[in-house]
């Protein structure tokens, strides 16, 4: 096991014939996944993900991998192999482009397609190189084989990476479903002959690390998504990822089946599925789906919206529901609402948050914890020893994962035969060296949480996070004075103001003597300089709110001088 990254200097220049990999996001938290591959003065990335912010980091939109450590050297990079279509794995391409939009971008048909339409959205025309599983695509020094994976996507895919140095395999997001709904599973005969050629270091999903046993086949959600829709008196409305076509199209089966008609809701779910539709991924009988117009017009017990929003997003088509702010849909009593998804670690207060305003509203809600309403899509242990034990690595590094979810995989790959030292626990940021077929970690590079805010990328640092969480636990207060510029004394004032703090309008009238007093000792004293006088003007105030309130809000003093 390596030293932790408070640890580790600067990487060492790169030896010849050496791998190095240095994982941008992902590993600590479930998102922001990207690894950068360097060999013979040549990049590769794989992956180009963003995270989602928590409570902690109000304001965010999104959080992007630091492109730091790559950005003198664009012009190196050979391509980004995207594993799959998702987020946390493709959202944060257009931010790489913008730097340079003619990177090479390599995936599969949907995933192309999916992060061609989001560039759309931008202006940007990528250079795209769509592959399939079983192929082959050399770029530059690195030699590249896809492998088929079953995923909660489709079209999702491992890759081998082959250099000089050694084979590496990504692995990317996968499951191991053995009754996939679209009958593509895990290529566990290619992984096991890329273990017997000889892997020198196995990059896995970290995910379900802690959860024993195997996964959940797709196919059984559709029983109960049957009984749901066979009980069901009212409107259905099901909110699941916009990605997720497997689950969308599940829920279309069983409207088909139970005559019921069908209305997608939320720009990424219809964008999504009339790609999907386009690919033949989804298979939509030619009357099922209607406009949210002509649905407003069928009997409640005719319809099933398909929304965005199982995350609990206060913007999504669900989240506006719970929050009675949608245009189209009011939910009430009668209403069926199933959340087809799983709980994305940070999410949990939100999403629990849109059950308790549905349930208020009067609908029924089911979720995972009362019904098998979603499988998850990545491999628990009992599948990830399963792989470990098939492709034999020589050094192993987990990813895709929060730290506990990383420490069990190491564990699980330990107690399948890889040496303990020969295992890398890493964090975003460090720098892997694979030489002579051993794997180290031999340094570090500078890496940070790059926040976007709007339109503006990289404006909002930590200090200014904790200003924002200080304005929202404690509230704001500004006290302004008007000060003689010769003397120093009070000529005008304290006055003092409030947001979020308190409704009464005489709490602070006590504290303006205590200003006044502070200052004319000042003066007394000598002191002149206006940055002084605020900084006490900051200690007075928030020295007597801690007294008579303990509490802590942002203050903001003015010292004006006439």
């Amino acid at each position: 096991m390596s030293k932790t990254s408070s640890e580790l200097a600067p990487p060492p220049p790169l030896a010849d014939g050496a791998l190095r990999i240095i994982p941008l996001g992902g590993l600590g938290a479930i998102g922001r996944n990207m690894a950068v591959f360097e060999y013979d003065g040549k990049l590769l990335v794989v992956d180009c993900g963003v995270l989602f912010p928590d409570m902690d980091q109000p304001g965010v939109d999104l959080i992007l991998p630091d492109f730091t450590p790559i950005m003198d050297r664009l012009g190196d990079i050979e391509a980004v192999v995207l594993t799959h279509g998702h987020e946390d794995h493709i959202g944060a391409v257009p931010y790489l482009l913008q730097h340079k939009p003619d990177i090479p971008l390599v995936g599969s048909q949907f995933t192309i397609a999916l992060i061609e339409a989001k560039l759309a959205e931008r202006r940007i025309k990528p250079y795209s190189l769509v592959v399939s599983e079983g192929g082959k695509e050399r770029l530059g020094p690195f030699e590249l084989e896809f492998f088929a994976v079953n995923h909660s996507i489709p079209d999702a895919m491992a890759v081998a990476i082959r250099t000089g140095a050694g084979t590496v395999l990504h692995t990317g997001d996968f499951k191991m479903d053995q009754l996939p709904l679209d009958g593509r599973i895990t290529d566990l005969a290619g992984f096991a002959r890329l273990g017997a050629e000889g892997v020198d270091l196995l990059m896995s999903d970290s995910t379900n690390a802690e959860i024993p046993g195997f996964v959940t086949s797709e196919q059984a959600i559709r029983p109960v998504l049957d009984d749901i829709f066979r009980t069901a008196t009212g409107r259905i409305i099901v909110a699941s990822f916009a990605s997720h076509v497997h689950r969308v199209q599940q829920v279309m089966d069983s409207a088909a089946e139970h005559g019921r008609k069908v209305a997608l809701i939320g720009r990424s779910m219809v964008r999504n599925m009339g790609i999907a539709r386009d690919l033949k991924l989804l298979n939509i009988p030619g009357d099922l789906l209607v406009s949210l117009d002509e649905a407003a017009s069928l009997p409640p017990e005719e319809i099933v919206f398909m929304s965005t929003g199982s995350q609990g997003e206060p913007m999504s088509a669900l989240g506006r529901m719970a929050s009675g702010d949608h245009r189209h849909i009011t939910v009430g009593p009668g209403d069926t609402v199933v959340l087809a998804s799983s709980l994305v670690p940070g999410n949990e207060t939100a999403v629990y948050g849109v059950i308790n305003r549905l349930s208020r509203a009067g609908a029924t809600v089911i979720h995972k914890d009362v019904a098998k309403v979603h499988v998850s899509g990545h491999a628990p242990a009992g599948e990830l020893l399963y792989l470990l034990n098939m492709v034999r690595p020589s050094n192993f590094m987990p990813v895709h994962g929060e730290w506990r979810h990383l420490r069990a995989h190491a564990r699980l790959a330990v107690a399948s035969g890889v040496p303990a030292e020969q295992v890398a626990m890493c964090e975003d940021g460090d720098v892997v060296d694979l030489v002579d077929g051993v794997a180290r970690v031999v340094g570090h590079v500078p890496n940070s949480y790059i926040y976007v805010d709007g339109l503006a990328v990289g404006d909002v640092g930590e200090s200014l996070l904790t200003e924002r969480r200080i304005l929202g636990d404690g509230g704001f207060i500004a006290a302004t004075v008007v000060i003689d510029s010769v003397t120093g004394k009070v000529v005008g004032g304290p006055t003092v103001s409030a947001k979020g703090f308190s409704e009464d309008p005489a709490a602070f009238d006590p504290v303006l003597p205590v200003i006044t007093a502070a200052l004319d000792r000042a003066s007394e004293d000598g002191v002149t300089d206006p940055h002084q006088l605020q900084q006490l003007v900051r200690r007075t105030v928030g020295r007597w709110v801690n007294e008579t309130y303990r509490r802590r809000p942002m203050i903001v003093p003015n010292v004006l001088e006439v």
